[in-house]
């Protein structure tokens, strides 16, 4: 939920210092600090869990875990974020992601960074938006919907997408 790219002046301007910063989530970061921490402590015992900190959102990582252990997991989770009302719940693919309950997904951030980096005229860009995830989603709708841009969907099993195109590995890009 950290946005920082190259300020419109940066096009006119080679310094490379001017950029531009969102944080819609700022006040969030002691909660998930905490999170993560209570998550590292909750989850350590459990072989092949992994929780990282990605500043904004909270991921615990089941991938190699033994399946038998994913209820385990889930209910940790849970029991940690029983005491946040202000965090939500979301899952990837075998991740479960603990993310501030503000209105913000990758959608609107593709549209604020359109808008900040001045490239909402579609002949001014051509966005191309490659994701591998169902988070990646709201971005391919935003594009679909505005009739303007590419999303590609990176997925090896065929699912109903928003995004335009689609490839089985990244290598086919």
């Amino acid at each position: 939920m950290d946005i920082k790219g190259p300020s419109k002046s940066c096009k006119d301007n080679n310094n490379g210092k001017q950029g531009v910063l969102f944080q819609p989530a700022s006040e969030f970061l002691p909660m998930i600090d905490e999170v993560f921490k209570a998550l590292v402590e909750k989850t350590k015992s459990i072989s092949g869990a992994k929780v990282e900190n990605n500043k904004f959102c909270v991921s615990v990582h089941y991938r190699c875990v033994n399946e038998k252990s994913w209820a385990t997991i889930a209910e940790q989770v849970r029991s940690v974020l029983n005491h946040y009302p202000k965090l939500k719940l979301t899952q990837g693919r075998k991740v479960l992601e603990i993310r501030p309950t503000i209105k913000w997904d990758k959608g609107r951030a593709l549209e604020f960074l359109l808008e900040a980096l001045g490239y909402n005229n579609p002949n001014d860009v051509l966005p191309i938006y490659i994701g591998d995830d169902r988070t990646d989603e709201d971005a391919f709708k935003v594009l679909r919907d505005r009739g303007l841009g590419f999303g590609i969907l990176v997925s090896k099993i065929p699912k109903e997408t928003n995004a335009s195109y689609s490839l089985q590995e990244p290598s086919e890009a």
